[in-house]
């Protein structure tokens, strides 16, 4: 089992500090039922994000949580809960993604990057592209923005997932690399925007974690986050 509370820590600092932030601040953004409070909780091995039950969404406010002295991970209310719900949790988003800090009497964004939680078994992503088109993609630049997939357990609706070594088989493999390509594609068609590949994982079963924690450092933002950089 990983410690991700100083797994790669030492790194995440040099590049923070190169960058001009630490620590590293990162908004966590997705549907209801997405599994971003298990991601968040799959990262630091203990409950910190309380988990919601079905469809009702726990996370309502914005809340932060440090892993370490050099990571900060933003957990935000989940999209999908009705209109006039998400209207305020988006918002709430809006607000933080312009939640600034000064140096050198210039200021800059306090989010340094946007990591979107998509369902691994849902096909319907119509609130996933709202959330993009509505709150992250306007807000923020495009190579701050990644995705990533969870519930791989349950993409293929729980076939070909080996519950005794909580690994896919090699069919649910081949369903998922599809899925990661048709999300890269679909995201692109429906925003214009060009996301990296995203890795699939299973927060609930601890599948791949690890892969999803060195995507989002293998792709930290390397400057702090100017707020001019549509008309730069």
């Amino acid at each position: 089992m990983i410690n991700f509370n100083t797994y790669r820590q030492d790194e995440i600092e040099q590049k923070s500090v190169r960058a001009g932030f630490c620590p590293f601040d990162v908004m966590v953004a997705g549907n209801t039922g997405a599994g971003k409070s298990t991601t968040l909780n799959s990262f630091f091995q203990k409950t910190v994000a309380t988990v919601g039950d079905g469809v009702d969404p726990e996370t309502m406010e914005l809340d932060a949580y440090r892993l370490n002295d050099v990571l900060r991970l933003w957990d935000t209310p989940g999209i999908g809960d009705g209109v006039k719900k998400d209207e305020i949790h988006k918002r709430k988003m809006v607000e933080l993604l312009y939640k600034t800090y000064a140096f050198d009497n210039v200021s800059y964004g306090f989010i340094d990057l946007v990591l979107v939680i998509v369902e691994g078994a849902k096909r319907d992503m119509g609130s996933t592209y709202s959330l993009l088109n509505e709150v992250i993609v306007p807000n923020i630049q495009p190579e701050r923005i990644l995705v990533l997939i969870n519930q791989a357990d349950f993409a293929m609706k729980g076939m070909h997932w080996d519950a005794s070594s909580c690994t896919p088989d090699i069919s649910l493999i081949h369903y998922l690399e599809e899925k990661s390509c048709s999300i890269q594609r679909r995201v692109r068609e429906a925003t214009g925007v060009n996301i990296l590949k995203p890795v699939y994982y299973s927060a609930k079963y601890g599948y791949n974690v690890q892969a999803a924690f060195d995507f989002i450092i293998d792709h930290m933002p390397t400057r702090r986050r100017s707020l001019n950089w549509k008309t730069s």
